[in-house]
């Protein structure tokens, strides 16, 4: 397998967000789940053009991120990639240590590269950067629910002393004015921050214009890093250079049908949004963490309410709560114990819900979804239609136990409109 562009993703949900903005921009894409074992994987054919290795690397130690990132990166190389893209959240949400920072460096190190860019926006779904601040709508990325996220809460909108606090290499800024000139001044201003020492620039983008522009001026560049939204610009750099064809069909999935079901564990505004709005209209089962911490049979109650209730139309599981009650679970059983909890029972009721016959899956949350897909047992899945921005449905390569292929729609939690839960299903072609 010989693949144009091979990408690293440190959660599961920004890995199918990636690969669904590189189908969109026609590059045949399939997603992996974790680092494959063999130089090759059988399930995937000739005509691809890109691979998303899948890690949940953004929360872990730091030098377990940057080992798993490594090896990614030695797959990638074996299987021919040509340029090299790290992903991670529109968001940039990290730990003062990283894992942004130090994966970056070690990549860089690895391909023997001295300069790459930082830059995560993704304007389809609010994130700017103008002068090296994140904006997430009109809100500084400080200002915004981001402050109070669980795990990686983020009090500084500065992008530029966010990543420099995670780097040994110095960090510095293409600003709108250079961005707004087109290629050629982003390429130049490139060169001249890689001349006086720079490793890193973050780069301002306001509009998708902007970032079709940095992507042809990054098409020089070994490695990427970036959000999504970058995505946009490398397809067409690459099929300048004639090493792409356009595609009227990369986002082609095979039919599927069986019963339908919505599991949610993030508990960011977007996804508390859904959950009301799908709670609104449809049958919906809460997960209590205190009655999982007390050795409550959650799993089984939940599957048996959904086996009642799963012919009559699409159900949710959920364990989204607000701020407050969030911070008060984790008072009580401490955030490590409580994200645990209920990563493994919605797991446990995900693998249930395929026993039970449901072949349609939402899954909201990127720590959930990684727990998900590893239980299913799913190696890698292929591309298929967005649903929102950043969105897409996908197949699961190998079928489930009961022979018939599943189709999965992985959710950050801060991605999708009100109603996402609700019209997903009319993304999909159905089974005869």
């Amino acid at each position: 397998m010989t693949i144009l562009l091979g990408c690293i993703a440190d959660d599961f949900t920004g890995a199918t967000d990636l690969a669904g903005m590189l189908v969109k921009a026609g590059m045949r894409t399939v997603q992996l789940i974790g680092v494959p074992q063999e130089p090759a994987v059988a399930d995937v054919d000739d005509g691809i053009d890109a691979v998303v290795v899948a890690l949940k690397s953004r929360t872990a130690p730091v030098g377990e991120a940057v080992s798993e990132s490594l090896d990614a990166l030695r797959w990638l190389q074996q299987a021919g990639a040509r340029q090299y893209y790290f992903k991670y959240c529109s968001t940039f949400d990290s730990t003062p240590r990283g894992n942004i920072g130090p994966v970056a460096e070690a990549l860089l190190d690895a391909l023997g590269s001295r300069f790459t860019i930082a830059c995560p926006a993704f304007p389809a779904n609010g994130r700017t950067i103008y002068k090296g601040h994140l904006f997430v709508g009109d809100l500084l990325l400080s200002d915004s629910g981001m402050r109070d996220h669980p795990v990686t809460p983020m009090s500084d909108a500065n992008l530029v002393r966010v990543l420099q606090a995670q780097a040994k290499g110095r960090v510095g800024l293409v600003d709108h004015a250079d961005v707004q000139k087109g290629e050629g001044a982003i390429r130049s201003r490139f060169q001249a921050l890689e001349s006086a020492g720079f490793r890193f620039a973050v780069v301002d983008a306001l509009s998708d214009a902007d970032l079709l522009n940095i992507g042809a001026a990054c098409a020089g560049l070994p490695l990427v890093t970036a959000g999504s939204g970058l995505a946009l610009g490398l397809p067409q750099a690459f099929r300048r250079a004639g090493l792409l064809a356009e595609s009227g069909a990369a986002d082609a999935l095979p039919p599927t049908g069986g019963l339908r079901a919505v599991i949610s564990g993030s508990c960011s505004i977007a996804t508390q949004g859904q959950v009301a709005r799908m709670r609104e209209t449809h049958p919906a089962f809460r997960v209590d963490p205190f009655e999982l911490a007390c050795g409550g049979d959650v799993v089984g109650a939940a599957l048996d309410w959904a086996a009642s209730r799963m012919d009559k139309g699409p159900v949710l599981v959920y364990a989204t709560a607000a701020p407050e009650e969030v911070k008060a679970v984790q008072a009580q059983l401490g955030a490590a114990q409580a994200g645990s909890l209920i990563e493994t029972a919605l797991a446990e009721i995900a693998r249930g819900l395929l026993e039970l016959g449901v072949g349609q899956l939402i899954v909201a949350g990127g720590e959930t979804s990684g727990a998900v897909v590893k239980a299913l047992g799913i190696t890698g899945l292929r591309i298929g239609p967005e649903i929102d921005p950043g969105v897409p449905w996908t197949v699961a390569i190998s079928k489930s136990s009961n022979g018939r292929p599943v189709a999965l729609a992985l959710k950050s939690g801060n991605f999708g409109t009100r109603d996402f839960f609700i019209k997903a299903w009319r993304f999909l072609q159905p089974s005869d």
